[in-house]
């Protein structure tokens, strides 16, 4: 205790023999860099030298500290800025304080993280487009090669009678009119996903479905199945751009009668929650596999591709469906459980 005692009153008698000591400088040594003004200051205010000494060594030692730390800190934001502009866009760098430098880190920082974004955005969209090519020419191409097969035989008089000649002009139509339906849906894809303009007005979805099922009658006849309809005695209205609305559904309906004649049932569903207007469109038969659920409103995939080139799917009718609804704010999932398989759309209620 005394030895600690001791060696603090060494250091204080240091400190004041020093505060002394720069006190006679100011006031008698040439060699020193004050200028004469500051000893007129002191003369002229009468304050003692040893206190404005002392508050001037104290404020230097900590502005050169406080620059030191600055310098560094600086220094530190400069390498991380150079690491960006190589391509690291990784690096992070350390806030200090809630100052400027510590704003221009933070800046920098959201700045970096918006740019990954952005890269990766563009990197994703470069290769949903070399995607989107690839697959595009060979659901073109199936067609297109029947097409022109079926057509060279004919050219070259290669069948034997007239029935066999009319046999040949069918698939060729039936292959055109295939080709037809993916152009058509691939152009519909391409403007939906590019965000294309909508026209809103107020829609009342009760009355479009119960249409929808009407129109639909002739189709549900053919594939021997029945429509079930559970509408309530109120309208559900939506603002939404009813042609694109009814694209929507129109899609969803022929996707359950193509894939659910085995249940020879499908049921159309809407009601209200939590301002949002609720579509429910289901049909039955074999459930899907958890997996294939993310993937079906993926453009081209088929849960079964030959089924689907069977009934002239294109592959695109649930991502042309996501598209739109996404455009009017709303969401659309898909479930598949005990033999039921449901798509849900969700869209806000009209204010």
């Amino acid at each position: 205790m005394l030895y600690l005692f001791g060696l603090s009153a060494l250091a204080s008698l240091l400190t004041t023999g020093l505060l002394y000591l720069a006190a006679a400088v100011v006031y008698s040594s040439d060699l020193f860099i004050f200028p004469d003004l500051l000893r007129e200051l002191l003369d002229n205010f009468g304050l003692p030298a040893t206190i404005v000494t002392a508050s001037l060594v104290l404020f230097i030692i900590y502005f050169f500290a406080l620059s030191r730390s600055t310098i560094r800190y600086l220094m530190g934001i400069s390498q991380g800025i150079e690491r960006i502009a190589e391509g690291d866009f990784e690096s992070h760098l350390p806030v200090q304080g809630g100052d400027e430098l510590g704003a221009l880190a933070d800046n920098i920082n959201k700045m970096t993280a918006q740019l990954k974004w952005s890269i990766e955005e563009e990197r994703r969209a470069e290769k949903a487009k070399a995607e989107l090519v690839t697959n595009v020419s060979h659901d073109l191409r199936t067609p297109l090669t029947s097409i022109v097969g079926y057509l060279g035989l004919i050219e070259e008089d290669r069948y034997r009678d007239e029935v066999e000649l009319r046999h040949y002009v069918q698939i060729a139509y039936e292959k055109s009119m295939r080709l037809k339906t993916m152009i058509d849906d691939l152009f519909e894809f391409t403007r939906t996903s590019g965000g294309m303009g909508l026209r809103l007005s107020p829609i009342n979805l009760t009355q479009m479905l119960g249409q929808l099922a009407a129109q639909f009658r002739l189709q549900f006849e053919q594939a021997e199945m029945e429509s079930r309809l559970t509408l309530p005695d109120h309208p559900i209205i939506v603002d939404a751009d009813g042609d694109k609305l009814v694209r929507v559904f129109e899609n969803l309906i022929v996707n359950a009668i193509q894939y659910g004649r085995d249940g020879r049932q499908v049921d159309i569903s809407v009601w209200s929650d939590n301002g949002q207007a609720i579509v429910e469109i289901a049909n039955y038969g074999e459930p899907l596999p958890s997996a294939v659920i993310p993937l079906l409103f993926e453009r081209f995939y088929r849960a079964e591709h030959s089924r689907s080139h069977n009934t002239g799917g294109s592959g695109l009718g649930l991502a042309i469906a996501k598209n739109i609804v996404e455009l009017h704010q709303g969401a659309i999932s898909a479930a598949s459980d005990q033999g039921r398989t449901t798509f849900t759309v969700k869209l806000p209620l009209a204010k």
